[in-house]
């Protein structure tokens, strides 16, 4: 939480830690570092970017204040403009007030775990305070907004989405101002929700995570669909003229689809989490695209992505990964890509969607509680898993994670029906805080 454990004075402290880790040891010889920093619109991303740029500065990093744009606006103008670093604050899809601080290496790419546990320990040593014209200089980046824009245009090639009526739920967010610019340059007609942050609104009833008012904007404007970003705008979901939710693996589906149909999906492969719904694997096994699946978390779907020579992949929550484009997921540049498919077939995207898959009933159930480190080798525990798994055949799927963020056991069903999907989960979760209650 912003003046909880995010301070003004850890902000500056953090700041010129990565100054010495990302820019003064990776800069090029003689000259001086270079970093782009941006923030979500929350109240507390005013003081906390004040710090940061501080910090950078006197440590002796020229600082460019792309003020309010998406993260991933922040990883492309990194790579646009060949900046060292970059630093991107925001608490994306929490609320307002929750914040963070994001560092972004050379070409917009996330740190890897080894550069993190650099800067880390550099906070333990004395800051490098520089004096006179060593100093860094704070500019304001005036176009960064401008050339983001016409980055994600240059995406669509010649497509445009002149004829759409699309309405666009900016959560009160990062892209309240990008988004509907992009939309509207790229020819749709353009209703836009959620695009009045006043720095407490963020994520507040609007967004990626409360889609009702978009559905019911849709339907009410008889739009021909609708997408939503959360706060940081790095994830998209989306709402088809009915109104149905249009959910990340659904939207994988339909864009695997059309890069396969040009031959740009790199070796007809898409890279998914453990999370994504059978459906979107057996759908994508039909169209002869291959599935890899990786850990939850989008730093794990970006190295599946790299290790292959991957170009799309994403997870469930709408953080869809163009390697083509950008660097991270990019709620604005998923959604064009969406309505571009939408506009070139002349197709309805619920037609798209129930092309690229058929959902299964999922359901998840959280046990707390639970000795979750011994869930993997417990006997118990797995043969109870094998027998569900026995049970489902080829038509279910059974997962059984620990969580990597709370204290419990994730309890995953995929089966033919939600009743049958629900027994079975709710039948192994109790064999699981049975066998590993504390």
């Amino acid at each position: 939480m912003a003046n909880g454990l995010l301070t003004a004075d850890l902000a500056l402290r953090l700041s010129q830690s990565a100054a010495v880790v990302l820019g003064h040891r990776r800069a090029a010889a003689g000259r001086r570092p270079v970093a782009v920093v941006a923030r979500d619109p929350r109240v507390s991303g005013e003081f906390i970017s004040s710090a940061v740029e501080a910090g950078l500065a006197s440590s002796g990093v020229d600082v460019y204040d792309a003020g309010v744009l998406p993260t991933p606006a922040a990883a492309f103008l990194v790579a646009d403009i060949d900046a060292d670093f970059g630093v991107m604050i925001s608490a994306s899809h929490n609320p307002a007030p929750d914040n963070g601080i994001k560092f972004l290496g050379r070409g917009g790419h996330k740190l890897d775990d080894s550069v993190e546990d650099e800067i880390e320990a550099q906070m333990g040593q004395a800051p490098v305070l520089p004096t006179g014209d060593q100093v860094g200089r704070i500019k304001r980046f005036s176009d960064a907004e401008d050339r983001y824009v016409v980055h994600l245009l240059q995406s669509l090639g010649e497509v445009s989405l002149k004829g759409l009526k699309i309405v666009l739920d900016c959560a009160h967010g990062a892209a309240s101002g990008c988004s509907p610019e992009a939309f509207a340059a790229a020819g749709a007609e353009v209703i836009v929700i959620g695009a009045d942050p006043d720095g407490l609104n963020i994520n507040d009833d609007y967004g990626s995570t409360h889609l009702q008012n978009l559905q019911e904007a849709v339907i009410s404007h008889a739009a021909d669909l609708g997408i939503a970003h959360d706060g940081d705008a790095d994830r998209c979901l989306a709402v088809d003229h009915t109104g149905e939710i249009i959910d990340g693996d659904q939207i994988m589906g339909v864009l695997a689809l059309a890069l396969k149909e040009a031959g740009g999906l790199n070796d007809d492969t898409l890279v998914v989490t453990v999370m994504s719904n059978l459906g979107l694997k057996l759908g994508m096994a039909k169209a002869g695209i291959n599935l890899v699946e990786t850990a939850v978390g989008d730093r794990y779907v970006l190295e599946g992505m790299r290790a292959g020579g991957f170009n799309l992949g994403g997870e469930q929550s709408g953080h869809v990964i163009f390697s083509d484009y950008a660097t991270t997921g990019d709620g604005v540049l998923t959604g064009l890509q969406l309505a571009a498919r939408v506009a070139a077939t002349g197709r309805s995207l619920r037609e798209l969607a129930d092309e690229s898959m058929t959902r299964l009933p999922q359901v998840l159930i959280n046990v707390a509680g639970v000795d979750k480190a011994r869930v993997k080798s417990h006997e118990v525990v797995q043969a109870a898993v094998a027998a569900v798994e026995a049970r489902l055949g080829e038509s279910g799927r059974v997962l059984l994670r620990p969580s990597g963020t709370e204290p419990v056991v994730r309890v995953m069903i995929e089966a033919e029906t939600a009743d049958l999907a629900r027994a079975e989960a709710e039948a192994l979760a109790d064999v699981v805080k049975a066998e590993l209650a504390l």
